[in-house]
């Protein structure tokens, strides 16, 4: 800034326009580096990367939706597979009462016809003593 009190106004004026020139040279040659074939090869490089990257990530989220396909086919599965096997239990058991129950019937009314052979000869035997006793 103390240099700037001690120069002329033309100094000042080709100062500025060296610092501009200065400021475009490098532009210039910021243009050309980001153009130049190395440049370019080193961003075909960091896409094929990405690219390879981004690939990956698919893969793995494809194979992470099938793994839960799987499960949840799995999981379907387990749940058919159990529904059925207390359906074929209740069926079992339905069939079990259902035979307890004909034999508890069948063992009822074979009582009651031995019950009623008992009463029906004690009639009988009842009615012979008044028949031999007359």
């Amino acid at each position: 800034m103390n240099r700037s009190k001690n120069t002329s106004f033309t100094d000042r004026l080709s100062a500025a326009a060296d610092a501009k020139k200065a400021q475009l040279e490098r532009a210039a040659r910021a243009k050309s580096a980001a153009e130049s074939p190395e440049a370019v090869e080193r961003r075909m490089a960091r896409e094929a990367v990405r690219a390879a990257r981004d690939a990956r990530i698919a893969e793995r989220k494809a194979a992470k939706l099938a793994a839960e396909a799987r499960q949840a086919a799995a999981l379907v599965a387990a749940q058919a597979a159990e529904a059925a096997a207390r359906e074929a239990a209740l069926k079992a058991e339905h069939e079990t009462r259902s035979a307890e129950f004909a034999e508890q019937t069948a063992r009822e009314a074979a009582l009651e016809a031995e019950r009623q052979a008992a009463r029906d000869a004690r009639y009988a035997a009842r009615k012979a003593r008044k028949r031999k006793g007359k």
